[in-house]
C-alpha cells in the first residue's frame, strides 16, 4: 500500500517541476457550501498530470532513464510525461490515436516528445504503445495504476492541508482512479475525518460501477464531454485505494458538466475542461452532503478543446436558464408578433431570433407557429415569462424542442 512517506518524498521531488496551485474560496457558485478550488488547471501543462510524472521519472534508474519512455494518451498524460521526460532529459514517445485534435498532437511535440501516430482509437494506441516498449526497451508509463504516479498526485492533498486546516470534505474527479487515489491515500492518513467524495461522468462511471458491483469492471463504450476521465476500466491499484479510503461516490450529467465550465467561466474567470469541471458540478447540484460544509473541488485540468467550448457555453446557459426557446401557437393576424414581444420585453427577456411558420399540424386552421429563442435570467424567469404569455390567451408548447 502507499505510504505517506512516499507522497511526502514526491512533494520534495516535484518541488522545482511543478506549480504549486493556492485553493482560491469561490463564492456563488454552490449555495449553502463554503466552496473552495484547487486549481490545477492552472498548473504547468494545464493539469495535475506532470505530478504522477515527474515523480514516475525521477524514480527510474539510469538504465531507464537511458532508453527513454513510452507512454499513451489523447491529451494531459501525454504532455505531462513529454514536459517530465525533457526535464530529465529522457527520450518520450508517446503513442496518439490518429483522429487526436492537432491542438493536442502539437502541444505535446513542443514538450520535447516524439509523437507516434497510430491508426485508430485509443486501445490501439495503448498496444502500440506496449508494442514499442517490448520492442525498444522503452519503460511505460501508465496514466494512472502505477505507485509513483499515484503517490505524486497525492502531493495535491499535502497542498490542499497546507492552504486550508479546517476544511470538511475534498471532491475529486475521477477517471482511472490515480489522482482520488493519491489524495485520498494522504488525506486519510493524515486527517482520516475529512470526507473524500469522487465524481465520474455519467457516459463514463467505469469506477462507480466497479465499486458498487465489488469487482474491476469494464465497460464496452464511453461517452462525454470529459474526456479527461473517460475510461473504461479502472486499474487494479486504483480500485483497491478507492474501496479503501473514498468515502462515496457520485456521476454528473452532461448538461451538470457544462453549467460547471460555464459558472467557473463567469464567476472566477476560470477555464476548466470537463473533465476538471465534475468536482464543482457535484457541489453545484448537491451530489454529497455538504450544505453548510467547508469543502475543496479539485479542478483537475483546464486543457478544453476551443472548437467546442462555444458549444458546451450555449449547452451550459440552456440548462441554467439563461437562454430559453419557446414555441408558441397563435392565430395568423396582424398584430400577434408584437402582443408577444411586448410580453416579454414587459418581463425583462432579451429576444435574440424569431421563427414564423405558417404551415404545422396546429389545432386551429388559421393557425401557426412562433418559435422565439431569448436570453432570461433563471428558470424561474422562463416561468413567469411562459405564464404572462398563456394569462393573455396564447397556447406555449413545450414539448417541442429547437435549437437556438
Amino acid at each position: 500500500m502507499l505510504t505517506l512517506d512516499k507522497v511526502f518524498d514526491a512533494q520534495r521531488v516535484l518541488k522545482n517541476i511543478v506549480r504549486e496551485t493556492s485553493c482560491v474560496r469561490a463564492s456563488g457558485i454552490a449555495p449553502g457550501v463554503d466552496l473552495w478550488l484547487k486549481p490545477e488547471n492552472l498548473q504547468n501543462t494545464g493539469s495535475f498530470k506532470l505530478r504522477g510524472s515527474g515523480y514516475k521519472m525521477a524514480n527510474l534508474t539510469e538504465e531507464e532513464k537511458k532508453r527513454g519512455v513510452v507512454a499513451c494518451s489523447a491529451g494531459n498524460h501525454a504532455q505531462g510525461v513529454a514536459l517530465a521526460a525533457s526535464k530529465q532529459g529522457i527520450k518520450s514517445v508517446i503513442c496518439l490515436p490518429d483522429s487526436a485534435p492537432i491542438s493536442k498532437i502539437e502541444a505535446t511535440k513542443s514538450y520535447g516528445a516524439e509523437v507516434c501516430l497510430v491508426e485508430g482509437v485509443y486501445d490501439d494506441a495503448y498496444n502500440k504503445a506496449l508494442e514499442l516498449r517490448d520492442s525498444m526497451g522503452y519503460t511505460f508509463v501508465h496514466p494512472f495504476d502505477d505507485e509513483d504516479v499515484i503517490a505524486g498526485q497525492g502531493t495535491i492533498a499535502l497542498e490542499i492541508f497546507k492552504d486550508l486546516d479546517d476544511i470538511d470534505a475534498i471532491i475529486v474527479p475521477v477517471g482511472g482512479g490515480g489522482l482520488i487515489s493519491g489524495i485520498a491515500c494522504a488525506v486519510k492518513q493524515i486527517r482520516p475525518s475529512v470526507k473524500v467524495y469522487g465524481v465520474q461522468a455519467s457516459g463514463a462511471p467505469s469506477m462507480v460501477k466497479s465499486i458498487g458491483g465489488g469487482a474491476i469492471e469494464r465497460l464496452p463504450s464511453v461517452m462525454t464531454i470529459a474526456d479527461g476521465i473517460a475510461v473504461k476500466q479502472p486499474g487494479e491499484n486504483t480500485f483497491r485505494y478507492v474501496k479503501e479510503y473514498v468515502d462515496d461516490m457520485a456521476v454528473v450529467t452532461e448538461d451538470e458538466i457544462c453549467s460547471a465550465i460555464l459558472t467557473l467561466i463567469e464567476k472566477q474567470k476560470m477555464v476548466a475542461e470537463g473533465a476538471g469541471a465534475v468536482s464543482v458540478a457535484a457541489a453545484m447540484f448537491n451530489k454529497f452532503p455538504v450544505q453548510g460544509k467547508k469543502i475543496v473541488s479539485v479542478v483537475s485540468g483546464g486543457n478544453i478543446d476551443v472548437t467546442i467550448l462555444s458549444r458546451i457555453i450555449k449547452r451550459g446557459l440552456m440548462k441554467s436558464g439563461r437562454v430559453t426557446n419557446l414555441l408558441i401557437e397563435l392565430i395568423d393576424k396582424p398584430g400577434q408578433l408584437k402582443e408577444v414581444s411586448r410580453i416579454i420585453a414587459d418581463l425583462g427577456g432579451n429576444v435574440t431570433s424569431v421563427h414564423h411558420e405558417r404551415a404545422g399540424d396546429t389545432e386551429n386552421i388559421n393557425g401557426c407557429y412562433l418559435r422565439v429563442s431569448m436570453e432570461t435570467r433563471d428558470y424561474d424567469h422562463v416561468n413567469a415569462i411562459k405564464n404572462a404569455l398563456k394569462d393573455e390567451g396564447l397556447k406555449v408548447v413545450d414539448s417541442i424542442k429547437f435549437d437556438v
